[in-house]
């Protein structure tokens, strides 16, 4: 899958909506990439790992996986 621009440096980017995380390496559906991009809820990690995503309370996506949507805090 191809990197979204304000994203494109970046692994694993993560969904505030929904605290899940998604390997951009790994990921075939770009629908839900392209929603969380048009949603402006996208969250880059620092550094770019996993282990950074989960410290912060996020949980690696798996596909057919779904959340509840919830409002972002900040």
């Amino acid at each position: 899958m191809e990197r979204p621009i304000r994203f494109e440096h970046t692994r694993f980017l993560g969904d505030k909506r929904t605290q899940l995380v998604y390997d951009l390496d790994e990921w075939n559906d770009e629908a839900v990439i392209d929603e969380i991009i048009e949603a402006e809820t996208g969250l880059c990690f620092g550094p770019d790992t996993l282990a950074e995503a989960r410290n912060r309370g996020y949980t690696l996506a798996t596909p057919g996986a779904r959340r509840r949507h919830r409002k972002p805090r900040a």
